[in-house]
């Protein structure tokens, strides 16, 4: 029901984006309000359980298995004390839909109200995004929106400086032997040593923080990182697959077919793609320059990766590293952080229309018949996250 609410969902991420807050979004219903029940959609489901809230997964459906969390409606003026109830109704041979609601939600929202949802400290808070006096309270001093956003963030710096120590004991240990071969190293020996366990999520790394390492070398200036992967829109591309993809435009080497290249806009690389930005879709194409013949290849939206930038790098940690063998194994002496705070997403597609965020395509075709992909991965140079990123803060660890 979110594509019904009366506030740009968009405009709503970025007002809370520029303070640092993440958020979960509901919309109620007129039959919701009425009948006190919103669906517990699953995003909000994701958010609750990665804030350590709830976990909807294998609750008992009825009113036993009910859970009821602290929560608050958030004005302008005050804090309205409520409860969120999180629960799954009985359905004779169903799991269950899961449901939330929030007592006195019907005196403090209409139908189709965008609703922000944050957990902090075990409590939920519910700020009605449409309410326009409630948004212009996070600039009064001492309004509830202007001190929750405030306690949040102080709790974020508390939790940077936290990391900033921990990395600093880690770069005065001197060289450091990696736990993996290869590309991957120096980032998993870096989270090794931070005591975070090898996992495939897309989440931040270190309580919210997001962590990029790199290796220093002569070229590292012109390095460039990762900031994020993401798979074109499949419904609105011409190609359906990254195997459809390595047919069209890769090539062999040895016993694979592969697709590794770095795709930019306005000048097509050796297999003719290259990125175009149409404003008036909103849209991130990739197309083909084929003996002066022009064709998509696939699409982004826009807003998509404008919110993933937004989700991935909220706050993040890009450490460099110098590199040595040791004994013939690479080991790592972690030198210097650049810390970023709060994206500007809304020069992320001028970036792309410049060249100075790239999409890199790391597709094969194995021995087996099998079509592996690590990207898209969209990167930027360091010396350009000043473009990105607000006062980029530069740290030594040694």
């Amino acid at each position: 029901m979110i594509s019904k609410s009366d506030f740009d969902i968009t405009e709503a991420m970025r007002f809370f984006n520029k303070f640092s807050v993440e958020v979960a979004f509901l919309v109620p219903t007129a039959v919701g309000l009425g009948k006190s029940i919103m669906d517990a959609t699953s995003v909000f489901r994701m958010y609750l359980k990665q804030n350590h809230i709830h976990d909807y997964e294998g609750q008992m459906q009825g009113p036993d298995g009910k859970v009821r969390v602290d929560a608050f409606i958030v004005t302008d003026s005050e804090l309205v004390p409520t409860r969120a109830s999180l629960y799954r109704p009985f359905a004779k041979g169903k799991s269950g839909d899961p449901r939330v609601w929030f007592s006195k939600l019907n005196i403090y929202s209409k139908p189709d109200n965008l609703l922000a949802v944050i957990a902090y400290k075990s409590c939920l808070y519910v700020v009605n995004v449409s309410r326009p006096e409630i948004l212009r309270s996070a600039y009064v001093s001492g309004s509830p929106l202007f001190k929750l956003f405030a306690s949040i963030n102080g709790d974020a710096g508390l939790v940077a400086d936290e990391l900033l120590s921990k990395l600093k004991d880690i770069a005065h240990q001197g060289w450091i032997q990696t736990v993996v071969e290869g590309d991957t190293g120096i980032g998993a020996t870096l989270e090794h040593c931070l005591g975070i366990q090898i996992n495939s999520s897309k989440n931040p790394d270190y309580k919210g923080i997001e962590l990029k390492a790199k290796r220093i070398n002569q070229s590292s200036a012109q390095t460039r990182s990762t900031l994020f992967a993401k798979v074109p829109d499949w419904s609105l591309s011409r190609l359906k697959s990254s195997a459809e993809i390595l047919d069209a435009y890769g090539y062999t080497r040895g016993d694979e077919k592969k697709l590794y290249c770095t795709v930019k806009a306005g000048i097509p690389n050796s297999q003719g793609l290259f990125l175009k930005v149409v404003e008036s879709d909103d849209e991130l194409r990739e197309c083909a320059k084929v003996e002066d013949i022009v064709r998509d290849v696939v699409t982004w939206r826009l807003e998509v990766l404008r919110h993933e930038l937004l989700k991935k790098h909220n706050e993040t940690f890009w450490v460099a590293a110098s590199t040595s063998k040791i004994s013939g194994i690479e080991c790592f002496q972690y030198e210097k952080v650049t810390h970023t705070r709060l994206p500007y997403s809304s020069n992320f597609h001028t970036l792309c229309q410049e060249g100075i965020i790239t999409m890199d395509h790391l597709i094969k075709r194995t021995e087996r018949g099998v079509v592996k992909e690590k990207g898209p991965l969209f990167k930027i140079k360091p010396s350009d996250l000043s473009l990105l990123f607000p006062a980029p803060i530069e740290y030594e660890l040694r």
